[in-house]
């Protein structure tokens, strides 16, 4: 089925303003998912980078729920006494009933207040919930499923804590804000139970959606031919599936991530998304002001650190003329694209070679996977590299030293003279040691799987072994970055900044922080017409390539199609210059105020609002978003591009010939006249009262 745009309230212009004073002192405001100070996935960030924004909003009376995880809470949160009189005689009164819940403040940017609730320690209730949730709601969950069994502690739990909050003697209108089918369940309790809470619940991914995408299936073709019940059934999640339907069916108010991510929605969970919620980022926490580019020098030369070590014996490339290109996210081969961009890199290589050309590219690949441990030759390659350092620094301070002696004396250095056979014998030494009779290593770790890896087993299809004759080498991290790492001591967004071009084609990706990320660090990336990230580019920005986003069509070409363009689009971004690639790189850090959480925080806020009005209809009031006046406004191309006489859909990553003009480019003009065409959108319309409190009507 097409993907047709609706109408959007996702556009900023066609978003009217709200009465910014709003009283919130008679509401509290509850968030609860579990990834509250619980890394696991996206969501963790979402959480994370919106809660000072939320926290200035809301102040004393925003509190975010999860589970209590000792490990987390030792390193993230600071317990103290509930603040609030009305969360403390619930918390007071759940914990003289069996429970452990816990209060504190989250140590991130905004400080906000925690409820974490340890869900083992109430496992005893396991079985009489279970019956309470098969009698209410016709859900049964299965023993051995885990994570399901905690997502019904924990939506008992939470709906008990908000029970408990909404009987106390002078109850404020409470607002609950559910993330995720593994806190849906809370949501449907509280609506069962007839609590007087409104409640909204965001999907940022269908567990179906994910699944069936998983399997190879045409998913967006056949969206509206799905027999969900069976295909839940046949992949043994119905359990889960009927826990995040009901959570879906049950909210006053039902928001997704994205559009594309809105019409799978409406297919698989039956229920239209009332509003799109779209991630953002804390902009000012990525952001360098102009010292951006000289972050990305520190970074990209920490990283040749490493290729210098991970390649000794077959260096010989040249490292000024190597791009770093780099796909991270879980490991879902087909989902997260991985499967094209070995494919597009194969074909790639080709080019270069036919090409003859001068520039290599290095794919990393950070994908988590089940390994033992670190490679031994990737280990032994960074200590040959230290080694090698460590050698010609002595054989420096022994060189430097005897000119220093000769200058001071008043005669010139005899050259020939200066080494002595020590330091010969020094450096033979060094040399010898950079003897290989491998090629370089593809994995830097050792995989449990390694013959069934499916990454692994592709690169043994296309050829990529890293040899003298390959433009492009491949390396796979299959563990997250850290800092403390004895092979890449780099964080993640050490990383992404020291790179050239992030490759992110997936196929299913509701939203894609990874993308984000790069544009608010100023770094070109690619990614889908069926991700998140990748429509609401394309409908907010007139040219995004020229912005360095390039969209990969996933919806409309088949996967050799697609693969072809990749190629094409990392073809030519190799083509550039060193200079086309900065001044493109300061385009794209422009775009960052478009995914800060100062804007698209607005449309949490509105669903915010919508909720309230729904369940306390007496109080509150929404006017709801009208059709029929709103205007999407895109991007125009940046001032510095010259106009092309046929602009494409798919336009190309390639620079003009014009662009090489040193006139041509004014980098602060340019800069001034982009800020003003990204800010122009977000200056909203005067102040309507679209949502007024009961007393001052």
């Amino acid at each position: 089925m097409p993907l047709a745009r609706s109408l959007s309230i996702t556009s900023l212009s066609g978003l009217e303003e709200w009465d910014e004073e709003f009283d919130l002192e008679d509401a509290v405001l509850f968030e609860i998912a579990w990834e509250v100070a619980n890394k696991v996935g996206g969501i963790y960030t979402v959480i994370q980078t919106k809660a000072r924004l939320t926290a200035e909003e809301w102040g004393e009376n925003y509190f975010l729920v999860g589970p209590y995880v000792e490990s987390n809470v030792r390193t993230q949160v600071e317990l103290i006494e509930p603040t609030n009189p009305a969360l403390k005689r619930a918390i007071d009164k759940m914990n003289s009933s069996g429970c452990k819940v816990y209060f504190g403040r989250w140590l991130i940017e905004g400080s906000p207040y925690v409820v974490l609730i340890d869900v083992a320690f109430t496992a005893w209730n396991l079985d009489k919930w279970k019956k309470e949730l098969w009698d209410n709601f016709s859900i049964g969950v299965p023993w051995f499923d885990r994570e399901a069994n905690d997502a019904v502690l924990f939506g008992f739990l939470t709906a008990w804590l908000l029970g408990e909050v909404a009987q106390c003697e002078e109850p404020p209108h409470i607002l609950a804000h559910f993330h995720e089918w593994l806190a849906g369940l809370g949501l449907a309790l509280c609506r069962q139970r007839q609590l007087p809470v409104a409640t909204i619940f965001t999907t940022h991914a269908t567990l179906l959606g994910r699944y069936l995408c998983a399997g190879s299936v045409d998913f967006y073709n056949n969206l509206a031919d799905f027999n969900v019940d069976k295909e839940a059934g046949d992949r043994q999640i119905y359990h889960r599936y009927c826990l995040e339907r009901t959570a879906a069916r049950c909210a006053h108010v039902f928001t997704t991530v994205s559009q594309i991510t809105a019409v799978e929605a409406e297919h698989l969970l039956k229920r239209k998304p009332d509003i799109i919620t779209p991630n953002g980022l804390n902009v000012k926490k990525f952001s360098a002001m102009h010292e951006f580019q000289n972050l990305h020098a520190q970074s990209k030369n920490r990283i040749q650190e490493f290729i210098r070590g991970h390649f000794y014996g077959h260096l010989d490339f040249n490292l000024d003329k190597c791009l770093f290109l780099f796909i991270a996210g879980r490991y879902e081969f087909s989902n997260k694209g991985a499967d094209i961009f070995l494919e597009a890199l194969a074909r790639l290589n080709y080019l270069l070679r036919v090409n003859h050309s001068d520039v290599t590219v290095v794919a990393f690949f950070i994908m988590p996977a089940r390994t033992n441990n670190f490679n031994v030759e990737t280990l032994k390659g960074q200590a040959v590299r230290k080694q090698l350092w460590d050698t010609a620094q002595t054989v420096k301070e022994r060189f430097g030293k005897k000119l220093y002696e000769s200058l001071l004396v008043g005669q010139l250095p005899d050259v020939s003279k200066m080494l002595d056979k020590d330091d010969f014998t020094m450096m033979k030494r060094a040399i010898f040691a950079t003897q290989r009779q491998c090629q370089p290593p593809i994995c830097t770790h050792n995989m449990l799987e390694d013959s069934n890896d499916p990454i692994l087993t592709c690169i043994r299809r296309i050829g990529l072994f890293n040899s003298s004759a390959d433009r492009v080498k491949v390396i796979f991290h299959p563990e997250f970055l850290s800092s403390t790492s004895p092979l890449l001591p780099m964080d993640y967004e050490e990383f992404v900044r020291g790179c050239h071009l992030g490759v992110f084609p997936s196929y299913y990706e509701p939203w894609g922080y990874t993308p984000a990320e790069c544009t608010v660090m100023g770094i070109p990336s690619i990614s889908t017409n069926l991700s998140g990230f990748g429509c609401f580019m394309e409908e907010h920005i007139a040219d995004p390539s020229a912005y360095g986003i390039y969209i990969l069509d996933r919806r409309y070409r088949g996967v050799d199609e697609s693969c072809n363009q990749l190629t094409s689009y990392l073809f030519q971004f190799c083509q550039q210059s060193r200079r086309a690639r900065i001044i493109q790189r300061n385009r794209t850090e422009r775009l960052s105020d478009l995914l800060d959480w100062r804007y698209l925080g607005r449309y949490y806020i509105s669903a915010r609002h919508m909720a309230l009005a729904k369940a306390f209809p007496d109080t509150y009031f929404y006017q709801p978003h009208d059709s029929e006046t709103a205007q999407g406004f895109r991007y125009p191309r940046p001032a510095s591009v010259p106009p092309s006489p046929s602009l494409s859909r798919h336009s190309s990553p390639r620079q003009s010939e014009a662009e090489e003009d040193d006139d041509r480019y004014d980098e602060d003009a340019e800069a001034e006249k982009d800020r003003l065409n990204i800010r122009q959108p977000l200056t909203l319309p005067s102040k309507k009262a679209r949502f007024l409190h009961g007393h001052c009507r």
